[in-house]
């Protein structure tokens, strides 16, 4: 993994806005509906060559696929993965919705999310094809983009599959993360030996606080660190350098005000095998948590990737407060473990972005103008 050693590399923490033909085959296939695999493969590579180009136009240094081809971050699992079927209960509404009711009957109905599969067999993973398709459209995608320095692919963490999907067959939350650990393994190493730097999601290590489990802040640190173990055993192959993970505390316009501290959190965080942690940084919510490494010091190794750009809101940050973040961080941890990132994805479910496409893209290009000022106060 490429570190700011002569300027603040600028990356994204993976969704990208889908064109809406793609989305619309995303869907269907979703649904279960009969689609041709050969040109939903097709549209899918171009999709992927069209993002590259756009995120380095963009000024965006570590590009990915935008996950052009996967219906959401987590559930795409269900595709790949042996042992989900049939529909499984969908996690509550976050606790911070709830303390307001009205608001979440305007924004999500009942409140409820949509349907999605439940594990009710033996998880095992079928095999790597379309994961080595996501890896060999990158790798077309990147080939002579002039700007572009690295390129990473995103996985889901085992945590944040098990948050999503609901056990109905391991009866033991320790066993069915295990499990999942195991076969993920599979696409993880199957991401390191194509070449690319593996990314995985991990939002779990926030969101399961009260709503999978971990009530208390006790209960909440010991599930955190057993989230943590599994991402380092589906990992142990992988070199730490080779690897990122994003965290994050729900990719939604909403209170947060229930929302557990980065501080309270961060010295298990830093115990992750992935050498860099991507982070929220920019929202209201976060946006003052760059403090905390005023006093936790940054292992050996690592590097942050704080989100500099808000992505629930269709506000272009001024390229000098995107500065004043990077520089921030910078002056705290070292101008080389800073690399510039968003708070989350763009469109973390297919078809779920706040933003509107051609704001996204500004967003980033404010973002790179923010880092090439910041590189200029910092070299």
């Amino acid at each position: 993994m490429k570190r700011s050693t002569d300027r603040i590399l600028t990356t994204h923490t993976g969704s990208l806005p889908r064109p809406p033909d793609l989305l619309e085959q995303l869907l269907r296939r979703d649904r279960g509906e009969a689609v041709d695999a050969d040109a939903l493969g097709a549209r899918v590579r171009e999709a992927v060559a069209d993002s590259v180009r756009r995120q380095a136009a963009a000024g965006v240094a570590v590009v990915n696929d935008g996950e052009a081809g996967k219906i959401g971050y987590s559930t795409y699992v269900t595709e790949r993965l042996e042992g989900f079927g049939g529909e499984g209960d969908p996690p509550g509404p976050p606790p911070d919705m709830l303390e307001f009711p009205e608001y979440l009957a305007r924004e999500r109905g009942d409140g409820r999310g949509p349907a999605m599969p439940a594990c009710d067999g033996p998880i095992a993973y079928r095999d790597t094809a379309a994961a080595r398709a996501d890896i060999a459209a990158l790798h077309e995608a990147v080939d002579g983009v002039e700007g572009v320095d690295e390129a990473f692919l995103s996985a889901a963490s085992p945590g944040v599959v098990a948050f999503f999907l609901a056990d109905r067959h391991y009866g033991d939350h320790e066993a069915y993360l295990d499990a999942i650990a195991d076969a993920m393994k599979v696409e993880y190493d199957e991401i390191h030996r194509g070449g690319l730097v593996l990314q995985l999601d991990c939002p779990d290590l926030t969101l399961t606080r009260g709503r999978r489990g971990g009530e208390t802040e006790d209960d909440f640190r010991a599930l955190l660190r057993l989230h943590v173990e599994a991402i380092n055993h589906a990992t142990r192959d992988i070199p730490p350098d080779a690897m990122r993970m994003h965290v994050c505390w729900g990719n939604y316009e909403g209170p947060h005000h229930h929302d557990i501290p980065l501080r309270d959190i961060v010295d298990v965080v830093l115990q992750a095998r992935p050498a860099a942690v991507s982070f929220e940084a920019a929202n209201p919510r976060h946006a003052h948590e760059w403090t905390v490494f005023e006093d936790v010091a940054l292992p050996d190794g690592k590097a942050l990737v704080p989100g500099v750009l808000d992505t629930t809101t269709n506000y272009i940050e001024h390229p000098e407060l995107v500065a004043q973040r990077i520089v921030r961080y910078a002056r705290l941890v070292g101008r080389e473990n800073v690399i510039a990132g968003t708070d989350c994805g763009f469109a973390s479910f297919a078809g779920s972005s706040a933003v509107d496409p051609a704001i996204v893209w500004a967003k980033l290009g404010a973002m790179a103008e923010g880092a090439a000022l910041a590189s200029a106060e910092l070299w």
